[in-house]
């Protein structure tokens, strides 16, 4: 369940309630019950790290698959593929 941090407009006290997306926000102040106005603070969620494009999902080689047309394409392994491309020749 989320957290959400409120402050009280009258007696200025910050304070966080655990509650449902789906509930409506608080208008009160749990301690004078006055107006409250939810606050915008920093989340717990930090990425770390070179992320998942620098751990190797990335290709090395830019462009070398598709710039290179000097390299042969290796033939079909079950030889019944007389429209592929790897296997005319």
């Amino acid at each position: 369940m989320p957290v959400y941090e409120y402050e009280c407009d009258t007696c200025r006290k910050s304070f966080e309630v655990q509650q449902r997306m789906a509930d409506a926000p608080l208008s009160s102040c749990p301690e004078c019950e006055g107006a409250v106005k939810k606050v915008m603070s920093m989340s717990s969620f930090q990425l770390k790290g070179g992320g998942w494009y620098a751990d190797g999902y990335a290709s090395t080689q830019k462009g070398a698959a598709a710039g290179s047309s000097s390299a042969t394409p290796a033939p079909c392994s079950s030889g019944g593929c007389a429209k592929c491309p790897a296997s005319a020749g």
